[in-house]
């Protein structure tokens, strides 16, 4: 097969519909696949930052009470500075 021939038949192949319409498909999967990953990882981000900023202020309120308050093994009520009626 001489390279006159195979440049010939190559561009054949390339300029078929179905060639075309295959690599559409491709193409369009790819772009919605990668759309879905990029929106899960991002909602797994800002997940993981809610919790963890959750977990610090808890964090913090915890040491803030235990320092303010004096420890007396009592009802929770006490705990939250209710009186009883």
């Amino acid at each position: 097969m001489q390279s006159t021939n195979l440049f010939e038949l190559l561009k054949q192949v390339f300029i078929s519909w179905q060639v075309i319409v295959v690599t559409l498909v491709i193409l369009l999967y790819i772009h919605i696949v990668s759309n879905v990953s990029k929106k899960h990882h991002a909602q797994r981000r800002k997940v993981k930052k809610e919790k963890s900023f959750k977990k610090k202020a808890e964090q913090s309120a915890d040491a803030g009470l235990d320092a303010g308050l004096p420890d007396s093994g009592s009802s929770s009520n006490d705990e939250l500075g209710l009186e009883e009626a």
